[in-house]
């Protein structure tokens, strides 16, 4: 049998040259302000900032640490220096026609704080006002003649009672418990007690009747006074109108000179000056005595209605506004109705209403996470809803929870003109996708980050640049080439990919920092590449507790796994785990065994449920390549078993489908397996050996076992062809296998596989014959199942005899 092929040293690490870069440090090279590869994703973020259609937001996604908020923040500073639509000015203000309502206020950006300003001196101005044209000689002598002509009213209206009750001989008097009538004589006197009853009945009677006369005319003065008293409050009222409009007309004239053509301040202002006015006599002092002043709470009151609750004031704001909320709550992001404790009770007015990151956004860019914006109770709806209806409503989010119990506002809604762009993992947007009908409609724009970039000339010295920049910013050391160049190395590695790069800088920028303070440790003035290649190997151990336990389990004996002799049936895969964010390869020993049986491959993993959906499909697998490779024209006689030995927890993935292969094809052909090699791949039904991941890790876990128990020079592994290029590994690998002690096979095929794990020919099928060659594996097998199809045969004619003597038998009795 020729010589398997195997991997030379240079294929297993693709080395980054220093002497590519031309320069001494990254201190030379100019700053960088672009971003590694992501054209993709940079033109779906300019396509989606520039696109001014109703439901074009962004979704930006990716992984996070590649740079996503750094980009997008750069594009959004470019293109807010110019205005993207109407900037203004929001307040809200008292609604003089349905207090529950407050009004809002468009005003030209840098209007608000004058505005509020103005108002606050108006009621400062108004208030002196007021409390000087009031306490007047003037308005006291208006007030004067108002109440002597109702006083003068009332006296003659009483006179003539009087009169008419002097011609009825009848005198109105005014005592302590109020008006009394006496019978009054011919000489105008009244009459005494003693001498009325000594008057004839006809008087008596006659003053009876006109007293009767005198007690209706004064209870239609009484009705009268009501009235007289409603026509004076009136007509002070009144007075109050026309001297609070003459003060306030010039106070408001003046406000409005200050806003010149600006509608809505000058029909704000309008209402303003009615108000006052309307509620003159509430603002006018109180006096003792005085039952039409007011003053006191209800001026406060009043004067309260004409504040001004700016929300957002834009005076300052050049372009448009970029907003970047990172706690999007409900009320953060919408704005919420505030409420104060007053005598036991919660109460508010619109200068609670509070504004929210939309409302500062608003005429701009909101920037928000989508993760956070996902979490936070009734947000997604409320954005949502805010999109839909182009309007934000200010509202406490206790009133979506159907419990707010107290006396709340209904704001008048702001009208929203946003661009949204949210930022966030793949599986948030596939989510809202799948499950959001509104989704699609509202974020019509995905910019897809992608996490690796091809490893060229001109993307390893944009890296350079990148890295030289990240330790100007952080204060680090700068990097030589060699230590570039093995950055560079280790992206490639993150990649697992030596033709591309990983991007994720947050981990480039990590890995500096640590490789900075290895070398300001070794008093070093520069990072080079030992600094770096310390560091990683510093962070693995700091994870590598979980992987040297288990693999001290498989050196002590405690897990049963050889790396010598070799046995039928028992092939080591070659298995990954990741424990947070550290990968590490762990070799666990397969087997199967097989027996007549119907065609029937048995997984014990998924039998015992720890098998994963993509392992049982790899199983399958084996069972339609097993038919199609060795029983074309026959059903396949097998009963077999696959397990992972000593394995206790789940397993998934499709990546040991070729390993149990390889172990069903040596139970049936009954020869060992080299104990010495490990393998992993996937297969299909045709037998070709199919790509995996986590290639690197494999290797090393099962290399540092025989490293730990020894290399006899016998050691390797079998990993996909397909593999080759992502393969990036540590320098003890590379040197074992170029002095021999180890060594890594690429294989194509099945039959590649078998030749390299049992030393003997796997065979090919002769097209003529139709057979394998005789003693190859793959005619052990053949026969073996030729054998199991025999046996059934056999089993099964026995049977029938059976049954036929029983007939027999049975005939002869009924004879």
């Amino acid at each position: 049998m020729p010589k398997p092929r195997e991997l030379r040293p240079d294929q297993l690490y693709h080395r980054c040259d220093p002497a590519q870069f031309k320069f001494r440090t990254t201190a030379e090279l100019k700053e960088f302000d672009g971003v590694l590869g992501q054209r993709r994703a940079l033109d779906a973020i300019a396509f989606g900032i520039e696109m001014e259609r109703e439901g074009y937001n962004l979704y930006v996604m990716g992984p996070t640490g590649y740079g996503k908020q750094t980009l997008v923040r750069r594009h959004l500073e470019k293109k807010a220096k110019k205005p993207r639509g109407e900037i203004a000015d929001w307040c809200y203000v008292y609604n003089f026609d349905d207090p529950q309502r407050p009004a809002v206020l468009k005003l030209k950006p840098g209007t608000a704080e004058r505005l509020e300003e103005g108002m606050r001196g108006l009621v400062e101005d108004l208030g002196a006002a007021v409390q000087a044209a009031f306490e007047s000689d003037e308005y006291r002598a208006r007030t004067k003649e108002i109440e002597d002509e109702y006083s003068d009213r009332e006296s003659e209206a009483f006179d003539l009672v009087r009169a008419s009750a002097k011609e009825r001989g009848v005198a109105l008097m005014r005592t302590q418990s109020g008006l009394a009538m006496a019978p009054v004589g011919e000489d105008g006197e009244v009459i005494e007690h003693e001498a009325f009853d000594k008057l004839p009945d006809e008087q008596k009677e006659a003053f009876h009747a006109a007293v009767k006369t005198v007690q209706v005319e004064l209870q239609e003065l009484a009705r009268q006074a009501p009235r007289w008293r409603r026509e004076f409050a009136r007509a002070v009222r009144e007075l109050d109108k026309q001297v609070t409009e003459v003060l306030v007309s010039s106070i408001i004239d003046d406000l409005k000179k200050e806003f010149p053509r600006d509608k809505a301040v000058a029909g704000y202002l309008d209402a303003v000056q009615a108000d006052i006015v309307e509620n003159a006599g509430a603002l006018r002092p109180s006096r003792d005595g005085d039952p039409h002043g007011g003053g006191g709470d209800d001026a406060r009151a009043i004067m309260g209605r004409y504040r001004i609750n700016t929300l957002i004031d834009n005076g300052e704001t050049a372009g448009s506004p970029v907003v970047y909320e990172d706690n999007p709550t409900f009320e953060n992001l919408l704005g919420t109705v505030e409420h104060v404790a007053e005598m036991g009770n919660l109460v508010t007015d619109f200068s609670l209403i509070k504004g929210g990151a939309l409302h500062r956004a608003n005429g701009g860019y909101i920037v928000i996470d989508a993760y956070e914006l996902l979490r936070q109770p009734f947000a997604w709806d409320g954005l949502k809803r805010a999109l839909r209806t182009g309007e934000i409503n200010a509202e406490p989010v206790s009133k979506q929870l159907g419990f707010l119990n107290t006396v709340t506002l209904e704001p008048e809604p702001v009208p929203l003109d946003v661009k949204v762009v949210l930022t966030g993992e793949r599986r948030y947007y596939y989510l809202l996708l799948a499950y959001d009908p509104e989704f699609e409609e509202l974020f019509k724009v995905v910019a897809d980050f992608d996490e690796t970039v091809p490893r060229t000339r001109a993307s390893v010295n944009r890296f350079a640049r990148a890295l030289g920049t990240i330790a100007k910013s952080e204060g680090l050391l700068p990097f030589k080439p060699e230590g570039v160049a093995r950055l560079v190395e280790h992206g490639s590695r993150e990649a697992d990919d030596c033709g591309r790069l990983a991007v994720r800088m947050s981990d480039v920028t990590d890995l500096a920092r640590e490789a900075d303070h290895l070398a300001r440790r070794a008093r070093k003035r520069a990072v080079d590449g030992e600094h770096v290649a310390a560091a990683v190997r510093a962070r693995i151990d700091r994870a590598g507790r979980i992987s040297e336990r288990m693999a001290e389990r498989v050196v002590d004996g405690t897990v049963l796994l050889d790396t010598s002799g070799g046995r039928p049936g028992q092939v080591n895969a070659l298995t990954v785990y990741q424990v947070g964010g550290h990968a590490f390869g762990h070799p666990v020993r397969v087997t199967a065994r097989v027996r007549p049986g119907a065609g029937r491959v048995v997984d014990i993993e998924r039998e015992v449920q720890l098998g994963g959906p993509l392992h049982s499909k790899g199983v399958l697998i084996l069972s339609g390549y097993l038919g199609a490779h060795y029983a074309p024209q026959a059903s396949l006689s097998l009963q077999a078993s696959l397990v992972f030995e000593q394995s206790y927890g789940g397993i998934d993935g499709d990546s040991a489908s070729s390993t149990e292969l390889y172990a069903l094809i040596s139970a049936l052909a009954d020869v060992p397996v080299n104990g010495a090699l490990a393998v992993t791949g996937s297969v299909n039904q045709f037998g070709e050996v199919q790509a995996i991941g986590g290639a690197n890790e494999k290797i090393e876990g099962f290399f540092d076992l025989c490293a730990a128990r020894g290399l006899t020079g016998g050691q390797g592994v079998l990993i996909p062809d397909s593999n080759v290029r992502h393969l990036m590994l540590k320098p003890a690998v590379v040197e074992a296998v170029e002095a021999g002690q180890f060594h890594i096979y690429p294989v194509k095929t099945i039959d590649e596989g078998i030749a390299v794990l049992t030393g003997e020919a796997a065979g090919k099928r002769n097209a003529r014959t139709g057979k394998f060659p005789k003693g190859s594996v793959n005619a052990k097998v053949e026969d073996r199942l030729r054998a199991f199809a025999e046996a059934g045969k056999d089993k099964g004619k026995a049977k029938p005899k059976k049954k036929a003597a029983a007939n027999k038998a049975g005939g002869e009795g009924e004879k």
